[in-house]
């Protein structure tokens, strides 16, 4: 992004093509921009090397999970309690030391060899961070693709480097403000402010990009963004259009390679997402006969509304497969005609009795805006007595999630709708394809409303049966906190002719009776051995608790008895996240895992939810 000084008229002294004062500088600038993508490049070499190597593992020993995942060093993450101040919680450990690798590059070649103290010197500065900053845009857009190529190659997923889209936009915005303060200062020395500003126009498009940078930094952080997120989505979009404008009338011609790396990969990445949207909902040849949901265009979807804070979707006839713990992007024209939104599939196999063909679920939480709108058509569809259906259409699945049932143990954690994600993790772990090395499973949900857990009871009892079937110990805690809230899943229908019928009834009836603080604060119950959980219940596995679980001692206790290796999974909000997160450090510390004492490793898998 170059800006020449005003004081000297003689552009033979200035290569404005090549963003530099000319000569051997405007080389090694050039020179430096190439670096930056010689570190992206090798960084991603890496993680291609790291994932032929877990696959070698793999395949050569199916007891490999252990060695294969993130060290427990990545694992921290401080949490901030502060009501309203929760989104200033840093990003855990691995995300941090990978953002210092990162700042440490840009650090280096944004003044390695432009720091000579003469009279150059902030002239200098100021267009090595021009190069610096457009070098940076390509990844910005990369990042921000659900076609990630970056990911592709990887083999992780777009949304898990979102994140890192986030702060390559912040150390952006910081590289433009160091580029704009170097020249602005130099004219403000030399009172030629008014005169560049009047005579150059590309001042005024490069101050306008960084005016919508700095705007789309803003609007970013989660406060600003969850206060009415489809609003965000397209200003964010225009924007990021927008922004490129500005940098190609802004830059020189010989930088501008940068801007249509840029555009090519927003274009292939939106090209690909009309391609798979109409490879999903666009059949040739419905089979009607054998499947009600059989249509031309799009899928028949039935709406049931759980209360007011919850609508289940089943989408019947999808012509495609999936993996537990992918995604989908919903588009409902009659609720919604120009949104399209991402949720968990919350199903791991065919849905029994709803259609012969291949149906997925989804759980839908009532916040505001469109999932609002979705659960208030679905409850009113259902007053009138109307037919709760309408057509969606769909993209994906996406994601690449782990397997699952090469870990001798699994911990499931999961808070409120967060069980779409690990409900159909233990269904598929007691359905395998294949051979399991899954020996035993403790699942534990935790929600403040009844009507939520009241969805999943019934499969969770399904789940306890195959689990006996299959020789794997199922033991399942559910936690209600809200006042008077766990009776809300004292309705559901538990089996006649299951032995564990009365006692399971007596086990809820027992431990609705737990004692609150004044201040609202529920005390933990999960403070009970394993031991003391099985005495309560010889015959349940489903224990039903009205307090807040210790999470910490939860997962001790679950790794604590395990042989193998361990896998932790958690869905929820951030404050659990960050809570099983240390624990999950704090217990790796404490069994030196890797650390030759022949203790088995603890492998964490984490899924945030959040605007």
């Amino acid at each position: 992004m170059a800006i020449h000084d005003m004081a000297d008229m003689d552009m033979g002294n200035m290569d404005m093509g090549g963003m530099s004062m000319g000569g051997d500088m405007g080389t090694i600038n050039k020179a430096y921009a190439r670096h930056y993508w010689n570190f992206i490049a090798a960084s991603v070499a890496l993680f291609i090397i790291i994932r032929i190597v877990n696959s070698v593992m793999y395949w050569s020993s199916i007891d490999y999970a252990g060695q294969k995942h993130t060290p427990e060093i990545g694992y921290p993450q401080l949490y901030v309690p502060i009501r309203n101040l929760t989104w200033l919680t840093p990003p855990p450990m691995s995300h941090i030391i990978l953002l210092l690798i990162y700042w440490a590059v840009i650090i280096y070649i944004t003044f390695k060899d432009a720091v000579i103290h003469d009279a150059n010197l902030v002239e200098r500065i100021g267009y090595r961070s021009a190069w610096v900053t457009v070098t940076q845009v390509p990844l910005l857009y990369l990042l921000a693709s659900r076609t990630n190529v970056i990911a592709l190659i990887t083999g992780t997923s777009y949304e898990r480097l979102n994140w890192l889209h986030r702060w390559a936009a912040r150390t952006v915005l910081v590289t433009t403000t160091l580029h704009g303060f170097c020249f602005f200062a130099g004219w403000v020395e030399s009172e030629i402010v008014d005169i560049e500003l009047s005579m150059m126009k590309m001042v005024k498009y490069g101050l306008g990009a960084w005016g919508v940078l700095l705007w789309v930094n803003l609007t970013s952080f989660k406060p600003l963004r969850s206060v009415a997120y489809e609003a965000f989505v397209i200003q964010h979009i225009l924007a990021a259009a927008i922004f490129l404008w500005l940098v190609h009338v802004h830059i020189p011609a010989s930088a501008r390679y940068n801007v249509w790396f840029a555009v090519a990969a927003f274009c292939f990445d939106r090209v690909f997402r009309l391609g798979l949207s109409f490879w999903r909902n666009i059949k040739l040849r419905p089979k009607r006969s054998c499947c009600q949901g059989g249509q031309w265009i799009g899928h028949q979807t039935q709406l049931s509304p759980v209360g007011e804070s919850i609508t289940v979707l089943t989408i019947k006839d999808v012509h495609f497969k999936w993996r537990t713990g992918q995604h989908l992007y919903l588009w409902l024209p009659k609720v919604a005609p120009f949104e399209a939104h991402p949720y968990t599939i919350a199903s791991a196999h065919q849905i029994p009795e709803t259609c012969v063909c291949n149906s997925i679920q989804l759980v839908v939480r009532s916040h505001s805006g469109f999932s609002k709108r979705l659960n208030q058509f679905a409850r009113r569809q259902e007053a009138m007595g109307m037919k709760q259906s309408l057509t969606a259409l769909i993209i994906g699945p996406y994601g690449n999630p782990p397997r699952w049932d090469v870990f001798e143990t699994l911990v499931l954690i999961s808070a409120s709708t967060g069980a779409s994600y690990t409900l159909p993790i233990l269904e598929s772990v007691l359905n395998p394809k294949k051979g399991t090395c899954t020996k035993r499973i403790d699942f534990l949900l935790t929600s403040r409303q009844g009507e939520e857990v009241r969805f999943y009871h019934e499969r969770l009892q399904e789940a306890v049966k195959k689990a006996k079937l299959a020789g794997i110990e199922l033991v399942v805690h559910i936690a209600v906190t809200g006042d008077g809230q766990l009776g809300a899943i004292s309705s559901t229908t538990f089996p006649s002719s299951s032995t564990s019928s009365t006692n399971e009834k007596k086990t809820l009836e027992e431990e609705v009776k737990v004692s609150v603080s004044t201040e609202g604060i529920v005390q933990p119950l999960m403070g009970r051995s394993r031991m003391d959980l099985s005495e309560t219940s010889s015959d349940s596995h489903i224990h039903h608790s009205a307090s807040r679980p210790d999470v910490a001692k939860f997962i001790r206790t679950a790794v604590e008895v395990t042989g193998g290796e361990t896998g932790i999974v958690v869905c929820g909000g951030q404050s659990l996240v960050t809570t099983v997160r240390a624990s999950v450090a704090k217990l790796s510390d404490e069994r030196a895992v890797h650390k030759g004492t022949g203790a088995q490793g603890i492998y964490l898998h984490v899924e945030e939810y959040c605007f």
